[in-house]
């Protein structure tokens, strides 16, 4: 008997025992759950794939056989394939140097990591017009030895870049600060170089982390817009995107070659959701103890 109120106390719930809500609630947030779904992803998803097909196969590949499309898709592999690279370099430098070590300044550098989720992209693509351009800082100069950045393709490679370069390091640095230092300073006592204490001991520990954040960093890249949109000048088969070259097929109205190309940003999207559960179902399995060392 409680001596309280005369009342059995309540039973302890058991270590590791599930949390559970009544039946009816937990179906209640499944439906709502799927129904949001239904609505703002696969409803727009089957709406781009409908649209796209609504002329037949024929139109919809007619709608790749365009010279401003091949260029577009060039255009949008060729920016991905620097900015991805470069920002894999950068992710991983900053975030072993982060997690790894004490300097002044650190706070600093993961405050402007972080700037380019707080800064819109169109105000990036301006940032840069206001450096680049004829009236801009280095403007006069640029034009007077003829080296283009705006309106070119290397001005939509440095948006890009800003805009995707925190991907790789956020994803790094905090798997790097929860696996520690004590492995690289065992290795270093015993011996080993920098270099080498990298790519033998941290590089094996953060590789699914990389391939995460390459994998988020290049959809990004390949889907932007707004800072891409101000730097480009949407010079038609020379410096428009797949997302800058299905905005002027819809503006025109061609609306099935618009949404055919716009599949291939919806393709894209399907294989980053696929390839991005495969690697966190990677990391949950390599973060489980083994049998036996619990």
């Amino acid at each position: 008997m409680n001596p309280i109120g005369g009342l059995n106390p309540k039973k302890e719930r058991k270590p590791g025992a599930e949390l559970t809500e009544p039946a009816p609630v937990r179906w209640l947030l499944i439906t709502v759950a799927l129904a949001f779904l239904a609505l703002f992803l696969l409803l727009p998803l089957a709406a781009v794939f409908s649209q796209a097909l609504e002329k037949g196969a024929e139109a919809y590949f007619a709608a790749f056989s365009d010279a401003d499309a091949l260029s577009a898709i060039r255009l949008t592999l060729l920016t991905a394939a620097i900015c991805v690279p470069l920002n894999l370099v950068f992710g991983v430098v900053a975030s072993w140097l982060i997690a790894k070590f004490d300097f002044r300044g650190k706070s600093l550098l993961v405050t402007l990591i972080d700037l380019p989720f707080s800064v819109s992209p169109v105000i990036s693509g301006l940032i840069y017009v206001l450096l680049f351009g004829l009236q801009g800082w280095f403007g006069p100069w640029l034009s007077a030895h003829d080296i283009k950045i705006l309106f070119a393709i290397p001005g939509i490679v440095l948006a890009t870049i800003f805009v995707t370069f925190p991907f790789v390091a956020r994803e790094l640095i905090p798997l790097m600060e929860a696996q520690g230092r004590d492995e690289e300073e065992a290795a270093l006592v015993l011996g080993a170089g920098g270099l080498q204490t990298f790519f033998r001991v941290t590089l094996p520990n953060i590789r699914w982390g990389i391939l995460y954040g390459v994998i988020l960093c290049n959809a990004r890249a390949m889907g932007e817009f707004g800072a891409v949109s101000v730097v480009s000048g949407h010079v038609r088969g020379s410096t428009n995107t797949i997302p800058l070259h299905v905005e002027i097929l819809y503006n025109e109205y061609d609306f099935v070659a618009a949404f055919a190309v716009a599949s291939l940003l919806a393709m894209l999207a399907i294989v980053t959701l696929v390839a991005k559960s495969l690697v966190e179902w990677r990391i949950n399995r390599d973060r489980q103890p083994a049998p036996g060392n619990e």
